[in-house]
């Protein structure tokens, strides 16, 4: 049978569990679950090289779920790097397991082991749990493995990048023989493929290439936007958009209080995520966003492992990821269960070249987009504040009395239409910076329409017009012909180019390297009334 034409109503699993499955509203299999399924249900070993959003967790879930019986004793042991990750892996075994009489139970530093203890004893089939919490229910003999068939472990590479090796080589040791062991890796270094050779019996491998990761149901764009207007730039990105449930990811710790700052004090109803949280305020945050109490979470990579919510409707980076395999995992938490979903990214000049790299290495090109202008937002947002305007009105105010005085003066003294005017561009003052982003070059000696660069080296480093013209060019995104005239000395140049991409080239080469050298670009000088003994290039 085809896999990719496999219905979940064709596998060899319980009605219990069909049931569960149509109640969460999946419909068919995702690439990996058509694979991985019926291999588990098989029997044998098998490694999952799949990353987070393509349905792995149901790709194991379900045959877990059929296998287990209803004893009191834990039959299922399920790895995971993250508290978080035990917590949502916990959550989706228990829907589908709905039907059957099982119970799950996440087992994590941070909560109290009191608890955990007294679950434990009162009969659970299916764990979840952090390696080192796992470590420490041994040696307390407080959870007892005898009964374990089936050993999962979930984003293999993560736990051991976070140094839990040792841990999970222990756990797997005092479990018996004649188990089945699943491993699940969004990537397989020497690490992962050493412990599967040690703890798997010739096991079967099934993967998904990157074109069906990053799935016909997200679509992605970037958006080119100047260093300094880079905040300016997202507001008017988010307030065109139909945005349900947003996740926004920033480089470092530091970029998500910033942003989170930021967007709190425009109004937007935002959250951050990061390292410095204690386990009591990510829960807090995570429940806010989970419920839709919050409109965007905002996250560095670390602080996002493990988040699974399936109604984000969009991923923005930001920042621009460090590699392509980070990419694809960010995108990757929208456009689930068959959802549409929207990955946007935000790009400095100077990270051009990069998001050049992350397109060869997923094998497609991400279209661009213009970050929409002050008149694209008032028309997507005119309706929504039309609609507000006339809420506040039919519903009336026990504050409309502190109004009334400050209305009739201005009514008395302007007209209508002017002042109510004024009051939406004062509500909407924040997003009003100018298009140029504040840069003003003045009086370069360009040519009409033009701005004229002046860069610090020249013949002394071979520079060359065909180089200057594919430099910008590749780094801007314009065609080559629309630069204008290059003056090349011994030890400077002078180069041309349209005064509205001027305000890209000036950061995308100042403080860059070409030809290996590192170079410092400004906006040049009036040219002097008389020039000579100059080494002229013309295009």
């Amino acid at each position: 049978m085809n896999e990719a034409m496999i219905k979940f109503n064709e596998l060899q699993i319980g009605e219990e569990i069909k049931k569960a499955i149509i109640e969460m509203g999946f419909e068919e299999p995702s690439p990996i679950q058509a694979k991985a399924i019926p291999a588990i249900l098989a029997g044998g070993d098998v490694i999952g090289q799949a990353q987070t959003g393509t349905g792995k967790t149901a790709a194991f879930g379900i045959p877990v779920v059929e296998k287990v019986s209803t004893g009191r004793h834990v039959q299922a042991l399920i790895l995971t790097p993250t508290r978080e990750l035990a917590i949502q892996v916990s959550g989706e075994i228990q829907k589908l397991s709905k039907h059957k009489k099982i119970r799950t139970l996440p087992i994590y530093g941070g909560q109290s082991i009191v608890h955990q203890i007294k679950a434990l004893k009162q009969g659970v089939q299916v764990v979840i749990g952090t390696p080192g919490r796992i470590i420490d229910h041994l040696r307390r003999k407080t959870l007892i493995l005898d009964h374990v068939n089936t050993v999962i472990l979930d984003e293999a590479d993560e736990m051991l990048d976070m140094g839990f090796i040792d841990d999970i080589e222990s756990i797997l040791r005092q479990v018996k023989n004649e188990r089945q062991t699943l491993l699940f890796s969004a990537t397989m270094p020497p690490a992962i493929k050493k412990l599967s050779r040690k703890y798997m019996n010739d096991p079967q491998t099934v993967s998904i290439n990157r074109r069906e990761v990053t799935a016909p149901s997200i679509d992605q764009f970037y958006y080119k936007v100047l260093e300094r207007n880079k905040l300016d730039s997202l507001c008017r990105i988010i307030d065109s958009e139909q945005i349900d449930l947003g996740i926004l990811f920033c480089r470092t710790k530091k970029g998500v209080a910033e942003l989170t700052e930021a967007l709190q004090a425009r109004g937007y109803i935002a959250d951050g995520l990061h390292g410095d949280l204690t386990q009591s305020q990510r829960d807090a945050v995570m429940r806010k966003f989970r419920d839709s109490s919050i409109e965007f979470l905002i996250a560095t990579d670390v602080a996002a492992r493990g988040i699974d919510v399936g109604n984000v409707s969009h991923v923005i980076n930001y920042d621009i990821p460090q590699d392509p395999e980070s990419y694809v995992h960010r995108i990757g938490r929208t456009g689930r269960a068959g959802r549409k979903g929207l990955a946007l990214t935000l790009v400095t000049p100077r990270e051009m070249k990069h998001l050049r790299s992350i397109e060869q290495e997923i094998k497609m090109s991400i279209p661009s987009q213009e970050v929409p202008t002050i008149e694209d937002v008032v028309e997507k947002q005119k309706e929504s504040w039309k609609k507000q305007i006339a809420h506040r009105i039919e519903k009336g105010s026990n504050q409309k009395h502190l109004f009334e005085q400050m209305t009739e003066e201005l009514m008395a003294e302007y007209d209508s239409k002017e002042v109510i005017s004024a009051l939406l561009q004062l509500n909407y003052a924040m997003d009003t910076a100018p298009e140029d982003a504040g840069y003003s070059f003045g009086e370069t000696g360009g040519a009409k329409g033009m701005v004229r660069f002046f860069i610090n080296v020249g013949r002394n480093v071979n520079m060359s017009p065909k180089i200057l013209v594919e430099e910008i060019a590749e780094l801007v995104g314009i065609p080559g012909k629309a630069i204008g005239r290059i003056d090349i000395f011994e030890k400077f140049t002078f180069v041309e180019v349209p005064e509205e991409v001027a305000p890209f080239v000036y950061e995308a080469l100042r403080y860059s390297r070409i030809n290996g050298a590192r170079v410092n670009l400004e906006p040049a000088k009036p040219r002097p009334k008389r020039e000579s003994q100059r080494r002229t290039f013309q295009k």
